[in-house]
């Protein structure tokens, strides 16, 4: 048997990071970077109208969260009200592919166990 030359080792493990993940690995779009499945031509036509597609791809949430997100846009952003078909698709599809990650950043803590703020929040008017 022929031994494995040194510089054979470090070039396989680089060339297994470069291969897809199997099964679970998710087809992009080339254009916008949203997962291919079911409602993602739904949240680009819809949310690419207005921002950036990294604006979804860079970022995660609950159903609830996009939902609040959304509101947000139609309160403060000029965003129309969806159909509410429409607005099922997008919150589902967000929800399944852009949904809270495993370890990504903690969730704010309740200001019950947060220090008390050591600086005026008012200025002194003397």
């Amino acid at each position: 048997m022929k031994p494995l030359h040194a510089l054979t080792v470090p070039a396989l493990g680089m060339t297994l990071l470069c291969l897809p993940l199997g099964a679970g690995a998710q087809e992009t779009d080339p254009d916008t970077g949203l997962v291919k499945a079911e409602g993602w031509e739904t949240v680009r036509d819809n949310c690419v109208a207005c921002h950036s597609a990294n604006l979804v791809t860079q970022n995660s949430g609950s159903r609830n969260h996009w939902e609040k997100l959304i509101r947000w846009m139609q309160d403060t952003q000029g965003l129309w009200e969806f159909q509410a078909e429409t607005e099922e698709t997008i919150l589902d599809y967000l929800a399944e592919y852009y949904g809270p990650k495993e370890g990504a950043r903690r969730p704010a803590l309740p200001r019950t166990l947060m220090p008390d703020n050591p600086y005026p929040t008012v200025a002194d008017p003397g």
